[in-house]
């Protein structure tokens, strides 16, 4: 997602690195993937030919995903439908980030997905027909529900203040089984557009909690802490996209506005 200034970007890849001593991507590992792939397991030959590549080959692609983000996403067709979503990051550039989804932050985590994140600035340069597919993050972040786990506070903070006001487009190609859903063994079917919560209680019970239980943190107490940021945030596009679609009633965030029901009302 988005950062606002190369001091942030450095500040927070700092803090990442050195005051704790290890990268977002393993930050935490408490989250299994709950989804077993069919198959026999390595053989040697395949272990060795592992082992060689590592040693012979480079992954100058794969350098530089170290920004670990973990939060959830309801699909855009079928709201019920739910996950949590380990977001593993590369910031491209100031305007421009790529991440890969799993199930998961363990060495058996299953790659279920991609996001690509944008700034307002990148948004309003996009054809209407195309905005249909990117979500809005104010409501992620100024209900405490998105987090960079395994960075000090202050980090932390910085890093979601970067982010107020940018949008992602995440697709979802494998449906690994979260929260009761039956996993499919493979990635099988269309990919599956997926969205953001913009309101309270649009997340199933406990699917939130769940997530804070086993991971340690606490998504109340990150709420409170941002509270300010509501002063940063914008009328976005797509925060009434899923009102009412959840089955059961939700609760406005404070500071997350629809545009077109803003309309041209100057900002509270």
């Amino acid at each position: 997602m988005s950062l606002s200034g190369k001091a942030i970007a450095a500040m927070s890849y700092l803090l990442l690195m050195t005051c704790t001593g290890i990268s977002g991507a393993s930050a935490q590992e408490s989250v299994q993937s709950k989804t077993a792939t069919p198959g026999e397991s390595k053989s040697v030959k395949t272990r060795t030919l592992e082992a060689g590549a590592k040693a012979l080959q480079g992954n100058a692609p794969m350098e530089g995903f170290d920004i670990y983000l973990v939060g959830f996403h309801p699909l855009k067709e079928h709201p019920e439908q739910q996950m949590e979503a380990h977001h593993y990051c590369r910031q491209v550039n100031e305007d421009f980030a790529q991440c890969v989804l799993f199930d998961g932050n363990a060495r058996n985590a299953k790659m279920n997905g991609v996001e690509y994140i944008i700034s307002e600035k990148l948004f309003e340069t996009l054809p209407e027909e195309e905005r249909q597919y990117w979500h809005p993050h104010n409501g992620e972040i100024l209900s405490g529900q998105l987090m960079a786990p395994g960075i000090p506070d202050a980090a932390e903070k910085s890093l979601m203040k970067s982010k107020m006001n940018s949008y992602g487009k995440t697709w979802h190609f494998w449906n690994t089984g979260q929260e009761g859903q039956l996993a499919d063994k493979l990635p099988m079917g269309k990919p599956m557009l997926a969205w953001s919560f913009n309101r309270d209680d649009e997340a199933n019970p406990g699917l939130v909690e769940r997530r804070d239980k086993k991971m340690d943190v606490n998504t109340a107490q990150k709420r409170g802490d941002r509270a300010d940021l509501k002063e940063l945030a914008k009328p976005q596009s797509g925060i009434d996209e899923l009102k009412g679609k959840f089955g059961r009633q939700t609760r406005d965030i404070p500071g997350v506005t629809d545009k077109k029901s803003a309309g041209a009302a100057p900002r509270q």
